[in-house]
């Protein structure tokens, strides 16, 4: 009787040892999935194992600074103070930032810190410093847009995108500059003056996200905001050398309470919201937490954030460049340089030639055009300036006049465009495209001539602006410096496939490394 005993409180032993180390590697699972689902309890107890990032805290990426907060290895008040330093001492010679919301940051830093110590729910960026681009709703201030004219429009509530990152705990810090109602390549206006580019200031910051990617680029906020209708998410981020993404049409929610009037149809369908930063895992984060739904748009796709992988090797088409466009060739070696990253990491790489960029890109800037005219231009050239008139001049002249029935058939064709791509992502999941294929124009370049707007609409950034009238997702990451400035290239995927596109800038950015700290090397 004694053995069997003594056998059955092994036998229970084991299995309470078994069963143990099963809830154990459970825990262990649900600590591993925490990084990027929001926290339920936060605990307020100290530990030795708390570790902080390297280097100040502005440095940091959004991912690690997130981290740092939940845990409590930083508060988010210290920081914020660390965004709002690095803010005082860069900002004033780059005008990327041009409303201070140091006040009411510092004020949700600590209700942030408060909430972690009562255990509350804690989003997915608790007390994490962002910046929001100046031409979507902030509650209680005028969306100008780069408009003095637009003073009374001002925000009755936060537009979707800035909600979105509210609710997810984010502290927006400032806002940032964008041109005359964001319809430049370049970043002025008479009411905020001229974004510097940091890593030179004779080199455009782009447009019309320029303030964002100039200020996350330099150290100012972990993620910023911005939109594009024609390339005002990558373009900016190729010239300040940070990653972005375009999302799909429909990916992420937007809205402005303060229009006075609805957006025109293909406007709807050409622009997108989305996140600039230093890291692409920064953009994905910022991607999941810009894309939740908000009832004010109509147009919003409840779209899973991950697809189904495909068969490898995933194969990438190399965009072989028009023989109209003269490609720099440091830029040239630039987007070799990414393929062969790319190869190096399990891809199948393939110069080819994609779908008709030239008509893709001739039937963005008609519709976009011709929309524009009949529904905006006559209010437009009443407040803005002579710049603007310039450089909307020259954006004028490639498009083609429709009248009613050729408007119908360029909406037409846009679908045809749209099936041949959409085909064309069948055997190839990933496009390498140039940004541009010159080196980064002046920082005014765009008013010098109606001439040299269409070629640098037209000769240098026809795969940038061609990708809206699609509606396809396109991912910008930075690979290489040349004579001290950034060359990005760019990833596009099928219709709410961000995240091969992401994906593959993953894969560069592994090889390449992130551009950001170079650039504080040279400014500090």
């Amino acid at each position: 009787m004694a053995k069997k005993t003594a056998t059955r409180k092994k036998t229970a032993a084991k299995k309470a040892a078994q069963t143990s180390g099963k809830k154990s590697a459970v825990r262990k699972g649900k600590v591993a999935k925490a990084a990027t689902k929001p926290v339920k309890k936060a605990t307020t107890r100290k530990s030795s194992a708390l570790r902080r990032p390297k280097g100040p805290a502005w440095q940091w990426s959004a991912v690690e600074t997130a981290a740092a907060i939940r845990s409590g290895a930083i508060s988010a008040v210290e920081t914020v103070e660390a965004h709002l330093d690095r803010m005082r001492a860069v900002n004033p010679r780059l005008n990327a930032v041009v409303v201070d919301l140091s006040e009411e940051a510092l004020a949700a830093a600590h209700a942030a810190d408060k909430r972690r110590a009562k255990g509350g729910e804690l989003g997915l960026l608790h007390g994490v410093p962002i910046t929001i681009k100046e031409n979507v709703d902030y509650e209680g201030r005028p969306n100008f847009n780069g408009v003095p004219a637009n003073k009374d429009l001002v925000a009755p509530s936060d537009s979707p995108v800035v909600r979105n990152l509210k609710k997810a705990g984010a502290i927006v810090i400032g806002l940032t500059n964008t041109p005359e109602f964001s319809f430049r390549g370049f970043t002025d206006n008479p009411l905020h003056g001229l974004t510097l580019n940091p890593w030179d200031p004779d080199i455009t910051c782009g447009g019309s996200s320029g303030g964002a990617g100039s200020a996350v680029a330099a150290g100012i906020g972990t993620i910023a905001h911005g939109n594009d209708i024609g390339g005002s998410l990558r373009w900016p981020a190729h010239c300040s050398g940070v990653v972005t993404i375009k999302p799909t049409q429909g990916r992420i929610p937007a809205f402005n309470a303060s229009a006075t009037a609805e957006r025109p149809m293909l406007a709807h369908l050409m622009s997108a919201q989305g996140p600039l930063a230093r890291h692409v895992a920064d953009v994905r984060l910022a991607l999941e937490v810009m894309s939740q739904r908000d009832p004010r748009d109509p147009w919003w796709v409840p779209a899973p954030l991950v697809g189904p992988k495909p068969k490898g090797p995933i194969k990438v088409a190399l965009a072989r460049i028009p023989e109209d466009m003269d490609a720099d060739p440091h830029v040239a070696a630039a987007l070799r340089q990414a393929a062969d990253h790319l190869e190096r990491s399990g891809y199948r790489v393939s110069e080819v030639d994609v779908p008709d960029i030239d008509g893709v890109w001739q039937t963005w800037c008609d519709i976009i055009t011709n929309e524009t005219m009949v529904m905006q231009e006559a209010g437009m050239l009443k407040v803005t300036s002579e710049d603007f008139h310039k450089a909307w001049g020259g954006m004028k002249a490639k498009a083609n006049l429709l009248d009613l029935k050729a408007w119908m058939q360029a909406t037409a064709a846009r679908n045809g465009h749209i099936r041949a791509w959409q085909l064309f992502f069948e055997e190839y999941p990933v496009v390498l495209a140039p940004t541009t294929v010159k080196p980064i124009p002046g920082p005014r370049e765009d008013t010098v001539s109606a001439e040299r707007v269409r070629e640098i609409f037209w000769g240098e950034i026809r795969f940038i602006s061609a990708i809206n009238v699609l509606g396809l997702p396109g991912a910008v990451v930075p690979v290489a410096l040349h004579d001290g400035k950034p060359i990005g290239v760019q990833l596009i995927a099928g219709r709410y496939r961000e995240d091969l596109a992401l994906d593959a800038a993953a894969a560069i950015e592994k090889r390449a490394g992130v551009l950001a700290h170079r650039l504080w090397e040279q400014m500090d």
